[in-house]
């Protein structure tokens, strides 16, 4: 689905600087202030969660679309939204507010980048397992973003995604009405669960402005054990590995587009010697190298026109990787696979024109016919390729998301379009 723009609402930039109270800036939008193609006509930079409140409160007022950017590192991820009048940047709310080492919690405003984070609670042997690519990492994501895009690295197959490492969260909604669910808070919304809500959201039901994680222990040493192959086979090996005890932090599979070739790459992390002996244990296993670091494709967006997202069960990866050869041959186009062999991978498509991408798309997604056998998601796709391709495909429960954004978002002031089916 592609989503139509509207002319923009005009902004009264002197109500919205009044409301800021002195407690941050606003001014008029550059060339460079758009969203996925969408310019937008002021941008904001609040400095506290109270004057974030009250420019939402005034914007809403007016009528005014108001989409919120950290550090701006995914701005074109999912559909372009239908308008873009104010740009809300979370940047100035950047402080770490607790870290509570004793009790592996920390918690962060929205604003603060997350290598910032990482670096902090890494002082104290401690880390916030979030595996963001590296390319998002060092641009500044900030945890609001990486919240709002639900990211997905390597590591989750011990310690979980994203998602699942967040206790609480404060969101303000499109009224100025600050709220808060989980742990760490004060306030809870009654029914809903709005750190998990929030998370992949992309910023359609709420700003959020601060969130609590559970950490975990900084593991000693890793090392990773690499094999290549013939796809099937690499994909076998990977199974393997995944129900053996070896107990790896993390199992990924790199395909290079046009290729029947693929790469495993195994992480074990622990202890020295513990490492050593099931490192050596997982080369014998999978007749590999072992070596310190992981590969430098390791959690890094395969290159591409167009970037997927690929859900799958564990037997299910093999045919998605099966299905991705295919469809370069049908269709003339390159699909490059890269993820964990555990069945979350993201896909680099390049194909001769919107007509191509949008049958390769529909070709992975036939491989995964099911929300419980896996999804294919478009996250970003060029203006160009977009015509007649559907973002999000299937999607289960699509009348409750949009009962829960008319409850949070009536007005649609939140960068409607963006997400699932209009949301």
């Amino acid at each position: 689905m592609v989503t139509s723009t509207s002319p923009a609402a005009p902004v009264d930039l002197a109500a919205l600087n009044r409301s800021l109270d002195g407690a941050g800036e606003i001014r008029e939008a550059g060339p460079d202030d758009m969203v996925d193609g969408v310019p937008a006509s002021a941008v904001a930079r609040p400095s506290s969660v109270a004057a974030l409140s009250a420019l939402l409160r005034e914007a809403t007022g007016q009528g005014l679309v108001t989409v919120a950017r950290g550090a701006g590192t995914a701005m074109s991820w999912g559909n372009p939204p239908e308008r873009a009048d104010l740009l809300l940047e979370t940047t100035a709310l950047d402080r770490l507010v607790e870290h509570e080492a004793g009790d592996l919690v920390v918690v962060a405003q929205a604003g603060l980048a997350m290598r910032d984070l990482q670096e902090r609670v890494g002082r104290a042997g401690q880390e916030l397992v979030a595996d963001l690519p590296p390319e998002r990492l060092a641009a500044g994501s900030t945890v609001g973003g990486a919240l709002a895009t639900g990211p997905s690295g390597p590591r989750r197959l011990q310690r979980l995604a994203l998602r699942d490492l967040v206790l609480g969260a404060t969101v303000v909604l499109a009224d100025g009405t600050v709220t808060a669910s989980g742990g760490k808070v004060v306030k809870n919304v009654a029914g809903y669960d709005l750190a998990k809500l929030m998370t992949g959201s992309l910023g359609t039901l709420g700003v959020i402005v601060q969130a609590a994680f559970r950490l975990h222990p900084a593991r000693p040493e890793r090392a990773t054990v690499t094999r290549a192959g013939p796809t099937e086979e690499v994909a076998r090996l990977a199974r393997q590995v995944v129900a053996s005890q070896l107990a790896p932090a993390a199992v990924e599979l790199d395909r290079a587009a046009g290729s029947d070739q693929a790469t495993l790459a195994v992480l074990l992390e622990g202890t020295h010697d513990a490492v050593r002996s099931r490192s050596a244990e997982a080369a014998a296993l999978v007749g590999g190298e072992v070596g310190e670091a992981p590969p430098s494709w390791w959690a890094r967006m395969p290159g591409g026109d167009v970037t997927a997202k690929a859900t799958a069960t564990l037997t299910g990866v093999s045919d998605l990787l099966r299905t991705a050869r295919a469809a370069e041959q049908e269709h003339g186009a390159a699909v490059a696979v890269r993820g964990s062999a555990v069945g979350v991978l993201h896909l680099g498509i390049t194909a001769p024109d919107p007509a191509a991408v949008a049958a390769v798309v529909g070709r992975l997604r036939a491989a995964a016919p099911s929300a419980r056998e896996g999804t294919v998601t478009v996250l970003v796709a060029p203006p160009e390729l977009r015509a007649g391709l559907d973002a999000w495909g299937p999607v289960a429960g699509l009348d409750l998301m949009r009962s829960i954004k008319n409850q949070l978002d009536p007005g649609r002031n939140l960068a409607p379009g963006r997400f699932v089916g209009g949301i």
